[in-house]
């Protein structure tokens, strides 16, 4: 699949992108994430496995800027992230997308509206070039002729595809992927898994995804990190954390899972 234009990033960066450095982060007793070092280089597809409740999600929330680490720094394109000011994370916040659990979607808004807003308001962008974009991104997903729909005229797979396409309008450096699929009705996972696939395969994008669908992480992953205990116990090629696991808990894990 060719990429489009809509979805070219003229600013891609090379090397590193995403390095954390001895996070730490409690919820009250808990500590979810334990002075944690990793990075992801740019143009890479990392997969976080493991546990409900080993820190994955965290990782992603505090890239978002939706929660802050108590401890370390993280820092996204050679610019500090946490800790930092408000104006230095707006900015940093442009290069990322994320796609939620949840859709999230305006329910008041039609399809291509709800691309459109955040492009305008956000980055300045022109009506007529975010819509161009827009239709491009739905064209991409597979939902080209839903535009004027609302949200709720959409079946739960269609509704995540257009937050794909939402999250990738405001063309960021990297995507992160929340469990997309695990607010899905089991038919229609296949669907939202391909789009994504595609989306892999066919462009420069970064991306940090947190799942179960084992096969989804093996087919595009460049590195996987399994998780336990706010720890990353085990790294390497999908190929040798699936076929080859070293530690006993990531065999465990993925012997439960798969």
């Amino acid at each position: 699949m060719k990429e489009p234009d809509a979805h070219a990033n003229p600013q891609a960066a090379t090397g590193e992108l995403i390095r954390l450095d001895k996070v730490t982060k409690r919820f009250g007793d808990h500590t979810v994430l334990d002075r944690l070092d990793f990075t992801v280089d740019a143009g890479k597809h990392v997969t976080l496995i493991g546990p409900s409740g080993s820190g994955k999600t965290t990782i992603l929330r505090m890239l978002m800027t939706l929660t802050k680490p108590d401890e370390g720094t993280i820092t996204v394109a050679g610019q500090q992230l946490f800790p930092a000011g408000e104006k230095q994370v707006r900015e940093i916040r442009k290069s990322i997308g994320m796609v939620f659990q949840q859709f999230n979607l305006f329910p008041n808004m039609k399809v291509l509206r709800n691309i459109t807003e955040a492009p305008v308001t956000v980055l300045g962008m022109s009506k007529d070039e975010a819509e161009q974009r827009a239709r491009e991104l739905l064209d991409l997903v597979g939902l080209g002729d839903h535009l004027d729909k609302y949200p709720s005229q959409l079946s739960g797979g269609q509704q995540q595809r257009v937050a794909i396409a939402r999250a990738l309008a405001m063309r960021p450096q990297v995507l992160l992927l929340d469990e997309v699929t695990s607010a899905l009705d089991p038919e229609l996972v296949a669907g939202v898994l391909d789009v994504l696939r595609d989306i892999a395969h066919s462009t420069d994008i970064t991306m940090l995804c947190v799942t179960h669908e084992m096969n989804f992480a093996r087919d595009i992953s460049d590195r996987v990190l399994m998780f336990d205990s706010g720890q990353v116990i085990e790294a390497g090629a999908p190929e040798k954390i699936f076929s080859e696991p070293e530690q006993p808990r990531t065999r465990e894990f993925l012997s439960a899972v798969l």
